[in-house]
């Protein structure tokens, strides 16, 4: 006959052994785990989750939204569950610290890299400006635009609540960066309605040493020192002067990088017409560029004219040398994405 003292001895569980068993079946949390929980007690500053762990998790108010949040009941309701993000390790209590706000800004990263690889146009409202540019909320992120990729002639301080349109030019969740352009988002638009070959009337905003600046419409294009006459040319100061309206032709759209090339040299009647016959150039300027779509066409086609007068090797210099005045400078301070107001 067995002992039934001994056996009971032998197979006893006690209430610490009970508690070491629900040790070792306890779930581990660690920071970066997205859970569910569960809201059980709303607080002024903050709510208690019960997420399955020993002790309530807790989520403090700045947490619970990429957006200004005043009171918890805005984002969460008793009883309510959904996922949350951990946040901290536990503390001495044994409580965990947990978000929603990383998982927004998580999902809203992911949202603007599909948005950049679809090469999408957004709209977003400037809420504040700063020395550099513009800053504006895409997805939640603070995005920023630099002042040489703003374009309008307004003071950037006048743009405040006016809504943009906007190309991505860089989305970088490990820097922290989210950068846009005004200007490429117009140039796209009015490329859409461009042609090459085009004559276009314009207004001169900007001399540089290798060209000028030519307002079409909203956007600017680059009339390069090579395109303004077949006679040479020392300095585009020598034949404009800034606000002059100028009649000129487009022979390049680059919508990818957001530039128009423009010319008057093939519109010129006579090589050296824009230096000494203006007025002539601007009369002609219809029937030149219907040649010149006509040589495009017939070579193209791979029809060798008797004569073609294509833009000259050197212009896509102009289009590098026109980069500069539209990049990101190197020291400019970019604001954070994540960065509170």
């Amino acid at each position: 006959m067995v002992n039934q003292k001994t056996t009971a001895t032998e197979i006893g569980f006690s209430l610490d052994d009970f508690a070491a068993l629900l040790d070792k079946y306890d779930y581990h949390f660690s920071p970066g785990d997205i859970v569910a929980g569960t809201v059980f007690s709303i607080e002024p500053r903050g709510a208690l989750i019960d997420i399955g762990a020993k002790t309530a998790a807790y989520i403090p108010i700045q947490e619970m939204s990429i957006n200004r949040v005043d009171s918890p009941d805005e984002v969460l309701q008793s009883n309510e569950t959904r996922e949350f993000f951990i946040l901290t390790d536990e503390n001495e209590d044994g409580q965990l610290t947990l978000s929603i706000r990383r998982i927004e800004y998580m999902r809203a990263w992911e949202r603007v890299r599909q948005l950049q690889a679809e090469d999408a146009t957004v709209r977003s409202q400037v809420f504040a400006t700063n020395r550099g540019g513009a800053l504006v909320r895409i997805e939640g992120l603070r995005g920023f635009i630099p002042g040489s990729h703003i374009s309008t002639r307004k003071p950037k301080e006048d743009l405040v609540g006016e809504e943009l349109p906007l190309k991505f030019l860089e989305v970088d969740e490990d820097r922290n960066r989210l950068v846009l352009s005004h200007r490429r988002a117009l140039v796209e638009r009015k490329m859409n309605r461009l042609e090459v070959g085009e004559v276009v009337i314009g207004a001169v905003r900007g001399i540089k040493p290798y060209g000028a600046f030519i307002d079409i419409g909203g956007v600017s294009g680059l009339l390069h020192i090579s395109e303004i006459s077949h006679d040479h040319i020392d300095t585009p100061h020598s034949v404009f002067n800034v606000n002059d309206e100028v009649k000129v032709m487009i022979i390049d759209l680059d919508a990818e990088r957001g530039r128009i090339s423009l010319s008057t040299k093939q519109l010129e009647p006579e090589p050296g017409d824009m230096i000494k016959n203006r007025d002539r150039v601007y009369d002609k300027a219809e029937e030149m560029a219907a040649k010149y779509r006509e040589k495009m066409r017939a070579q193209q086609q791979g029809i060798p004219p008797a004569s073609i007068t294509l833009p000259v090797d050197d212009a896509p210099e102009a289009i590098e040398v026109a980069e500069e005045d539209i990049e990101i400078p190197e020291d400019l301070e970019l604001p954070s994405a994540t960065e509170d107001e």
